[in-house]
């Protein structure tokens, strides 16, 4: 074979030869696990031919993007079953999407449960026949005249310029280069027998997927999300590379239901949702405030200690603040509408002092400038952190709010740091640090890092700011020794930040704590403090949010800890159970005790017979049940129950006392 017909590639990062016009199929035909392939960094379908000096990856199906087409090509294989099934069915568009992949439809009638079982077996046949996925490039004419049939692809192929356009899943039909159709095509006839506009990649063949998917379930869904389009029908599925993963997967999610805080909040009485009050409006039951104010003011002495000082704020105000903030320009969609207040009128009626427009507050942030300002600061004073558990109303669409973990009416616990140009490295990182360990303290200890920077088309202030701003967050995030994710387009309009994920028992990931540096509020508010030379200078101001907001906090940690909360958070500490009547008054002296040293005890002595007793102190989730029978009377002990099932039988109550309160005090779970 002469050297004209070789050409060299980089594959995996070793230079090989390989005959011209080799796919990628071909090159990596004994790596049964990569389906597609990455040339020079753009992902290919395996039957392209790979061009000289082209630096090539492949990509297996465990890995991320190898996931994503599995997951793109088996939504494929749902849409020619829900064709087939019903022959009238409009194809909307069926992205990837985390552990996942749906597919919106437009049908007569929502789809029914049995309807999806009967799909899963239609797209099972459609895989055995092991049909090949076919890439093929047409002109916008073509695409047409295939899609003919097919109004909302039709409509697809108009936005194809349109780089503003940003909805979910839209990018994998159509977008900048090629227009491309893929193909099912029967590997015994060779022909096409079922299409869709898509830019790709897929599997090679449907029996890649074999039987490792499912689908979950179906919803309504507008067109390209918005509330103004066609209600369409969107069902939802997963799958998986092998039926292990996808059983390991469906254990998962079985296990975050049992684990949803809002059925967690009813069972264990912590917190409701009253229809009287209105979406994402939860109130709090006795047993959740007791969890609320404990997390609460453990953060308030933390706080103290870290040399914050208190504020409070009002609720509303005048809507000028938020004009001067920036927010009514860039935040309004978020916010609830104006209320017009104060208006005065002439005896006939007509407007003698028109009204002003007050606002439920969005933020805290502008408040909180208003307090720097209210007198002259000195250099001496900064850094100047103030802390405020403030709340704040945000008009969340209905659509999303979700239990205690995106609500309407929520308190955040905010602070808001002026510091100099000099100090605010030091006190980003001494922030970021405070943030970590605090977060430790209730239980979170698996974190990354996301710095968001700025959306060109959403901000305020110069270049030069924005710049100094994210490079001095992305050295701080560095030095922390946490992995670093960017978030390209991700910061509020008025500057970047640094968010804490932070994944939870289930190994989902929550964002938490932010943090952001921001020139430009001070420069909108006019802050000053005078420096040591005598000048007027301009501080740093720095956001930052722990919990995010105390109610998303509660669910997530509800949900971390399956609503068995450590000792120190836990509603009810502990449960005394005597083993009859007659030891009623020695639970009681015992309880006594417990509760003199601060402890949240209690006596069961309801009419339940001793093992409902014990159950129910289970079902409620209590750290540590107490049981006293005739022995442990005589000798001055309990018998120690664990919620694990274990126990420990006559300890002193002295030491048991000690036990809890020490547990209790060093936040043992």
């Amino acid at each position: 074979m002469s050297d004209a017909q070789q050409i060299t590639l980089i594959v995996d990062g070793e230079e090989t030869k390989v005959t011209e016009g080799t796919t990628g199929a071909e090159l990596f035909f004994e790596r049964r696990d990569v389906v597609v392939a990455r040339v020079n960094g753009v992902l290919k379908d395996l039957d392209q031919v790979l061009p000289a000096d082209a630096d090539i990856e492949g990509v297996t199906i465990e890995s991320p993007d190898g996931l994503n087409v599995l997951r793109h090509s088996t939504a494929h294989v749902m849409a020619q079953a829900v064709q087939q099934l019903r022959p009238d069915a409009k194809l909307g568009i069926g992205p990837y999407i985390t552990d996942g992949f749906y597919f919106d439809f437009d049908v007569a009638d929502p789809f029914t449960p049995e309807d999806l079982r009967q799909l899963e077996k239609m797209m099972q046949k459609i895989i055995n026949q092991n049909q090949k996925f076919v890439r093929r490039v047409v002109t916008e004419e073509e695409a047409r005249e295939a899609m003919a049939n097919e109004p909302y692809k039709l409509e697809l192929l108009g936005k194809k310029n349109d780089a503003t356009d940003a909805v979910e899943g839209v990018n994998v039909e159509v977008g900048a280069g090629d227009i491309t159709i893929y193909d099912n095509v029967d590997r015994k006839s060779g022909e096409s027998v079922w299409c869709d506009l898509c830019r790709g990649p897929h599997l090679p063949n449907t029996k890649i997927i074999s039987n490792a998917f499912a689908l979950t379930r179906s919803s309504a869904a507008y067109w390209l999300g918005n509330q103004n389009n066609q209600q369409l029908q969107r069902i939802y599925g997963t799958a998986w590379p092998t039926k292990d993963a996808l059983k390991a997967y469906q254990e998962r999610i079985a296990e975050a239901e049992r684990r949803d805080h809002r059925k967690l909040g009813v069972e264990l009485d912590l917190f409701s949702f009253p229809d009287e009050l209105g979406s994402g409006l939860p109130v709090f039951h006795p047993k959740g405030g007791i969890i609320r104010k404990a997390m609460e003011d453990y953060s308030r002495q933390r706080h103290v200690d870290a040399g914050y000082e208190f504020v409070y704020t009002p609720h509303i105000t005048k809507g000028h603040l938020y004009e001067v903030s920036g927010h009514l320009d860039w935040y309004k969609d978020g916010m609830f509408p104006a209320m017009q207040v104060d208006a005065e009128f002439n005896e006939d009626g007509t407007v003698r002092k028109p009204a002003q427009d007050y606002y439920l507050k969005p933020m805290n942030c502008p408040m909180h400038n208003l307090i720097f300002r209210s007198r002259g600061r000195s250099y001496r004073e900064l850094p100047l952190r103030l802390f405020e558990f403030g709340s704040v109303y945000r008009y969340e669409k209905s659509g999303v709010v979700h239990g205690l973990t995106r609500v309407r009416g929520m308190t955040q616990d905010d602070a808001h740091i002026y510091c100099t140009r000099e100090q605010m490295k030091d006190e980003l990182t001494t922030t970021l640090n405070f943030v970590l360990g605090l977060l430790k303290d209730y239980g979170l200890d698996d974190f990354y890092l996301e710095l968001s920077t700025k959306n060109e088309e959403k901000f305020v202030g110069d270049d030069a700011a924005w710049e100094e701003a994210t490079r001095t967050l992305s050295e701080v995030a560095a030095a922390s020794g946490l992995e670093l994710v960017p978030d390209p387009g991700g910061a509020a309009f008025y500057g970047p930040k640094i968010s804490v994920q932070a994944k939870d028992a289930l190994g989902r990931t929550w964002q938490m704590s932010t943090i952001q540096l921001d020139f430009n509020l001070p420069e909108r508010f006019e802050l000053e403090y005078q420096a040591a030379d005598g000048t007027r200078q301009r501080p740093v101001m720095i956001h930052r949010a722990l919990f995010g907001s105390v109610e998303r906090f509660m669910g997530v940690l509800t949900e971390h800890y399956a609503g068995a909360f450590p000792a120190w958070l836990a509603p009810v500490q502990v449960v005394g159970i005597p083993v009859a009547e007659t030891f009623n008054d020695y639970m009681f002296d015992v309880v006594g005790q417990l509760k003199a040293a601060g402890i949240r005890a209690e006596v069961d002595i309801s009419s339940d017979r001793f093992p409902k007793k014990i159950r129910t102190a289970s079902k409620d989730k209590i750290p540590f049940v107490l049981i006293a029978g005739g022995e442990d009377a005589e000798a001055g002990a309990v018998s120690f129950r664990f919620r694990d099932g274990s126990q420990d039988n006559g300890v002193p109550v002295a030491e048991a006392v000690r036990r809890i309160v020490d547990a209790v005090k060093n936040r043992e779970s």
